[in-house]
């Protein structure tokens, strides 16, 4: 006898009922953080904008330096592998999504026997369902887990986007300053040169001392001693410009030499302005922050997983399929059977090992919940150095602009009151080297002062935008 429609579908009804029960364990939700209303280091007065942040390197109007981002952002190996990243996490949470649903597997076979003289052969096929109820909500939490993990995939590429850029930034700079100190070097080699000509010649006129010509060749050839390292540095910056590209290194070096004897114009151009944010919106900002929320979410989301592991699991199974003799009567003499199955499994005794596995996973949520506070509190400090550096660097570089000039003229001077016999070699050799120090110095506080306005943009989180290519879909809703 057939049973009523309302039984045959009593199982499936209190499937859907079991399904719609809260998950278990905590809830997430996001920590907050104390953040201050304004920075307490001097910062300009414009406020950044997600547009001047995104292209930031764009504003320091240096056509090489923003082919060489182009070229990292297209073929940077660090930058590949979050892209992989990224869609394994995406391939992760839909693995997990699919748990919740049924299974169907389909099969047939062939069986021949032999049996009291005679053959048989029998044809069968059907299809095999089951279905894991989410009574616990241990399945969504595990949803709710691999959508953390994709959004922080995200955020960590747009993170390495983000330290990639200031990083080909930042050895850029290293190269122009290398290149600059490289021709103050030789500037100053050449001068001393002079000098030592002029002071040979006055020791073969009686005019000065074999001690002043020693001097003389000693303070050139300390100048010479300079030059092959910062060569060397320079080398370094190159070649590490052309591996963020994702090129051999020394591929760039015809790409990125300069004249003999250049320095000026060589760094890129500090803009007139530069847009800081607000402390809330430079948190926001930052995809470091954000991968570090979405972790913690994860993590609170499998304790809950873990959670639902120590209770019953339910679940349905059924099959349906058809026996024949022949092939010819699968489609009128074959056999059907067909079955349902509801069953009941839960854990009895383990020795504390689900328990154990709650407290491994709140303890991990723990370890995350202090990974983002810090994480907030590094992003704060980036910040306020990065601010406070860029008002000191200018200070030093006006400074050692002034001191330069000063230098020159007193190193020109100097040279020809000895060449005229008005002043002793002393005051020459010590007016050259000064002139040598500053020079350095004033190249080295201009790139100090570049690298400090790309640390801020870095510590500002700049360097990506929802519309870069590095989107992602909508987590999408949990049912």
């Amino acid at each position: 006898m057939a049973l009523p429609l309302s039984l045959r579908l009593l199982p499936l009804l209190l499937a859907g009922g079991l399904t719609a029960c809260a998950s278990v364990g905590p809830d997430y939700r996001a920590p907050a953080v104390a953040v201050p209303a304004a920075w307490q280091a001097p910062s300009p007065d414009a406020s950044a904008s997600p547009q001047s942040l995104a292209n930031w390197w764009e504003q320091l109007a240096d056509p090489q330096l923003s082919a060489l981002v182009a070229d990292a952002l297209a073929a940077n190996p660090d930058l590949d592998a979050a892209r992989a990243a990224l869609r394994a996490a995406r391939a992760s949470r839909d693995a997990a999504a699919a748990q919740r649903a049924p299974s169907v597997s389909a099969g047939g076979g062939v069986t021949r026997s032999t049996a009291l003289g005679g053959e048989r052969t029998l044809y069968d096929a059907g299809f095999d369902a089951a279905w894991e109820l989410d009574v616990f909500g241990g399945l969504r939490r595990a949803v709710e887990a691999a959508d953390a993990d994709r959004a922080a995939a995200l955020a960590d590429l747009r993170a390495t986007r983000v330290s990639l850029v200031a990083e080909v930034a930042l050895n850029y700079i290293d190269l122009r300053a290398a290149q600059m100190r490289l021709a103050i070097a030789r500037a100053n080699l050449a001068s001393q040169t002079e000098t030592l000509q002029i002071t040979q010649w006055r020791s073969q006129a009686g005019l000065a001392s074999a001690l002043d010509v020693e001097q003389a060749r000693s303070n050139r050839e300390s100048t010479r001693a300079q030059i092959p390292t910062l060569d060397t540095g320079r080398a370094a910056a190159e070649h590490r410009l052309a591996v963020l590209a994702g090129r051999a290194p020394g591929s760039l070096h015809d790409v990125l030499a300069v004249a003999d004897g250049a320095r000026g114009g060589l760094l890129p151009r500090l803009p007139a302005g530069v847009a800081v944010s607000i402390p809330a919106e430079a948190l926001r900002q930052r995809p470091d922050i954000t991968a570090a929320e979405r972790r913690l979410a994860a993590a609170t989301a499998r304790v809950g997983q873990a959670e639902a592991a120590r209770y019953p699991a339910f679940s349905l199974s059924g099959s349906i399929g058809l026996q024949a003799l022949g092939l010819s009567t699968f489609t009128g003499g074959g056999q059907v059977a067909r079955s349902l199955a509801a069953s009941v499994s839960g854990p009895v005794f383990d020795a504390g090992r689900l328990r154990a596995q709650v407290q491994l996973q709140d303890a991990l949520r723990e370890q995350q919940l202090a990974a983002y506070r810090k994480a907030v509190l590094g992003a704060l400090e980036d910040v306020q150095n990065a601010l406070v550096a860029l008002s000191d660097t200018r200070l030093r570089e006006q400074a050692l602009a002034d001191a330069a000039d000063a230098a020159r003229n007193a190193a020109l001077y100097a040279r020809h009151r000895y060449a005229s016999g008005l002043i002793d070699f002393q005051t020459v050799l010590s007016t050259e080297r000064s002139l040598l120090t500053i020079e350095d110095n004033l190249a080295s506080a201009e790139a100090a002062r570049l690298t400090a306005l790309v640390q801020l943009y870095k510590a500002l989180g700049g360097g990506w935008s929802p519309g870069d290519g590095t989107a992602t879909p909508a987590p999408e809703s949990t049912p």
